[in-house]
């Protein structure tokens, strides 16, 4: 089981997304992807991977490294500890260890421990490598993917941030099989995104292998990932910096994004961006561009992989303000991303604080 994929920046190879059901080939990964020797190497994580898989890690790497001061840093899990502060603290670590540019930062959890790792490593020293080993769907098939990392700021989420570019991204299947099963909807919100956007025959495969993505067959959970990264993958490529086409993976995610803010992230990410998905396949419908059938059809597989939760009693009001604060904001202008079918996805920058509560009510209905 194993397949790797190749990152490409400015037209050049970039850094190698290996997907493997162990973390047998990590060291071997890790020496082959440059030619650098590093002297130290620092592995953050949170408090729910510690006890699962830091012991493991270290181990493998300490054997494989004997001549390399391999230590840790570990935070408590959660979005609340994606700030400044924490960055902080792991600085003060990085200092007081002797850091300096030629040593390794590796990122060992899923999307809140990737983004901060990823801004450390980007601003530490002006720039240190950085590896990804994502431990959650989510961050395996999303945000592990394409260099973005950052940290929130009061209560804007992913407000302090840069584009930065991991040296890898090792993707261990196995680790999957420890999520609850909320987490592995959660994923799953991201994973249907990329069929809704770009990808019909994904979308279609998706909706008849419910039941072995569920189990998490080996062979369809690693083809899921595999197809994701690919996805994610090829819209990077073209556009790193999301100076255009990037901005349709946002789908979802302007109301979602308001509405994990406003639950105080008492839900999961993609959970929210599942509910963000129906509210703008139904402005989509709305308007005429996706027909009935379609928009049904999207509720239909989102609530098949349980993607969108019971959602706690906000008012819309509130949610719509709560989008005039997303970083995706172009001046006044919300750059909403909409679809013309289910594979078809464009920017729009029409979309009225009216057809937003039309949605938003309409969630809230169902």
């Amino acid at each position: 089981m194993g397949k790797d994929i190749i990152v490409n920046y400015d037209h050049q190879p970039c850094y190698e997304i290996k997907i493997r059901d162990s973390f047998d080939e990590l060291s071997r990964s890790i020496q082959l992807m440059n030619e650098r020797e590093y002297l130290r190497i620092c592995i953050v994580t949170d408090t729910n991977v510690e006890s699962l898989y830091l012991k493991e890690v270290l181990l493998k790497l300490s054997i494989d490294y004997p001549d390399t001061y391999i230590t840790s840093f570990t935070f408590e899990a959660g979005e609340g500890s994606k700030n400044l502060d924490t960055v902080n603290r792991l600085y003060q670590k990085l200092i007081n260890d002797g850091f300096g540019r030629k040593d390794l930062l590796i990122a060992l959890g899923g999307g809140v421990v990737g983004d901060l790792t990823g801004f450390t490593a980007a601003t530490y020293l002006r720039g240190i490598d950085f590896v990804q080993i994502p431990t959650t769907l989510l961050s395996q098939v999303d945000s592990s993917i394409g260099g973005k990392t950052g940290v929130d700021f009061d209560q804007y989420k992913n407000m302090v941030g840069a584009f930065y570019m991991p040296q890898l991204v090792f993707i261990n299947t196995s680790v999957l099989k420890s999520l609850p099963s909320v987490q592995i909807s959660s994923g799953m919100g991201e994973v249907i995104k990329y069929g809704i956007i770009r990808d019909f025959e994904f979308y279609e495969w998706l909706d008849s292998n419910v039941e072995q993505v569920k189990a998490l067959n080996n062979e369809a959970i690693e083809y899921v990932i595999y197809k994701s990264c690919m996805n994610k993958k090829e819209v990077v490529e073209e556009d790193p910096k999301e100076d255009g086409i990037r901005a349709t993976l946002n789908f979802g995610h302007t109301i979602g994004h308001a509405i994990e803010k406003l639950s105080n992230f008492s839900l999961y990410h993609g959970q929210c961006v599942g509910i963000g998905m129906i509210a703008a396949a139904y402005i989509s419908m709305k308007r005429g561009i996706v027909t009935e059938g379609e928009f049904f059809t999207i509720m239909n597989i989102l609530d098949s992989y349980d993607v969108c939760p019971t959602l706690p009693a906000l008012d819309a009001n509130n949610i719509i303000a709560a989008t005039k604060h997303d970083k995706k904001m172009e001046g006044d202008t919300i750059k909403f991303i909409l679809i013309k079918g289910i594979g078809i996805s464009y920017i729009d920058k029409t979309v009225t604080d009216n057809e937003m509560k039309e949605a938003i009510d309409y969630i809230f209905s169902i």
